[in-house]
């Protein structure tokens, strides 16, 4: 995402409204043509999200949370449909979002009521005379959100939800190639019965929007997925505000030599090709100790080679198109590269448009440019590794700390593990890239700031206050 025109830049352009226009991915087919916010739509939207008055109670917010859940079960069809044409991902994928993304409604809904502070003894310290202090939670004040194109549902119900249960105001930036999602949401939101001010979306080109949104004073908080560089941009810009981060991953899935191999091969699969391998935590990169690695990535080929690639539309298909033919030309590129880097390509390696067929890449070094950058796409490189200790080593060699799998039936193995990894979560017989709406979900390092999960981005989007009587 650019952020090179500055404020003044738009400012002094012309206000006409540019058309956002959106794409299928498979076959470039005009979805929808939609009027974009200029600059003073962006300050127009911050100025009525402001005359929000904070009035709706927690049970109310809790009774139009639960009825917008059972609209879009009633419309789930309907949601289905819309993120598959825009988003590319098959029609298996885009209906778990819409499932994932029904549960952190829900459990927004739930959390409303449950936003509580604490009483304190106000004594516990030297010379102070007996008595309490209470603490309490109050809502922090108008929200930006920057979501991606990859869960145009689920990533923004993860910071939409949250704010309407904290009973903030929010205004949602979603990706310029997935927008639809989010203005369809945001009309469901609005027919169940939340004010007009509460909930707001700005479409349009995500550069000067961005930069407006995230410098203007009047938004206390920002909350962001995506790019390691927009985050940075982000960064400079916010001033004194509460951020969070979230800027994806290079995820490791470890397997051990005493792993249970077909067992975990289906994960492996799901992990690396999933959701046409466009998520943060897909697994990137997988780490197999060398006596089990030739086993490892034969079946993975084969397993590869069964998936089908094509229209995301045909139930058939388990492999749709990336989010536009520039995107899946970039990582065509990358494998190129890493094979002639010393790379092995196993199978898959080439494109058309934006369908990308799975790859496999053996003999993998952490040197190797395909593991430089976060490579959005059906990609899986195998790593050869000497043993547990050699295997953290390569997992933490990386600017990135999101998730990791470790694949082991060693105790010792499983704790040093966890113990040693960096990453903002471990997970022992399981692959990186499990998300449970209720917990804590972020990263270390370069892969960001805070946590979101329902509870947990629910404080960081309401601020303390201390009353002592």
């Amino acid at each position: 995402m650019e952020l090179a025109i500055s404020m003044s830049d738009w400012a002094n352009r012309d206000n006409t409204l540019n058309h956002v226009h959106v794409y299928n991915p498979y076959d470039d087919a005009l979805i929808a043509s939609i009027a974009g916010d200029d600059y003073t739509g962006v300050d127009a939207a911050i100025a009525k999200s402001c005359t929000y008055d904070y009035s709706l109670t927690a049970w109310e917010r809790y009774s139009l949370l639960q009825r917008f859940c059972d609209l879009l079960l009633e419309r789930k069809e309907e949601f289905v449909s819309l993120i598959a044409r825009e988003s590319g991902k098959t029609l298996r994928d885009a209906n778990i979002e819409v499932l994932r993304a029904h549960q952190a409604f829900l459990l927004s809904a739930e959390e409303a009521k449950r936003i509580t502070g604490e009483v304190v003894s106000a004594d516990a310290v030297a010379n102070v005379e007996k008595g309490n202090a209470m603490v309490i939670r109050e809502p922090i004040g108008l929200i930006a959100a920057i979501t991606p194109f990859n869960y145009p549902l689920n990533l923004v119900a993860h910071k939409v939800g949250p704010a309407l249960a904290a009973n903030n105001p929010i205004i949602v930036k979603p990706s310029e190639k997935t927008p639809m999602t989010a203005l369809k949401m945001r009309d469901l939101l609005l027919e169940v019965g939340f004010p007009s001010n509460m909930i707001q979306v700005l479409i349009g080109e995500p550069g000067p929007i961005v930069q407006q949104l995230t410098g203007d004073d009047r938004v206390r908080k920002v909350t962001f997925t995506g790019s390691v560089e927009t985050g940075r941009q982000i960064m400079k810009q916010v001033g004194i505000k509460s951020v969070s981060m979230e800027l994806g991953g290079n995820d490791p899935m470890i397997i051990l030599a005493d792993a249970d191999l077909d067992r975990l091969m289906p994960m492996a699969v799901e992990g690396a090709f999933g959701n046409n391998g466009e998520r943060c935590t897909a697994v990137k990169r997988f780490i197999v100790e060398e006596s089990l690695a030739d086993l490892f990535a034969e079946k993975l080929v084969i397993a590869a080679r069964r998936l089908v690639v094509g229209d995301q539309l045909d139930d058939r298909t388990d492999i749709g198109p990336l989010i536009d033919s520039h995107a899946a030309s970039v990582i065509e590129h990358r494998i190129a590269a890493a094979v002639d880097f010393g790379a092995t390509l196993l199978c898959g390696g080439y494109r058309e448009g934006a369908m990308l067929w799975p790859t496999v890449l053996d003999n993998v070094t952490m040197k190797n440019p395909i593991l430089q950058h976060e490579t959005f796409g059906p990609v899986a490189p195998i790593i050869r590794v000497k043993g547990i200790e050699h295997a953290i080593e390569v997992a933490n060699d990386t600017e990135f700390g999101l998730q990791s799998g470790v694949f082991t039936n060693n105790l010792a193995n499983a704790k040093m593990a966890i113990e040693k990894i960096q990453a903002g979560a471990v997970m022992i017989n399981r692959p990186p890239g499990f998300r449970a709406e209720h917990l804590p979900f972020g990263g270390v390092k370069n892969s960001g700031i805070g946590r979101e999960g329902i509870r947990y981005a629910i404080e960081s989007m309401t601020t303390l206050k201390t009353v002592l009587m």
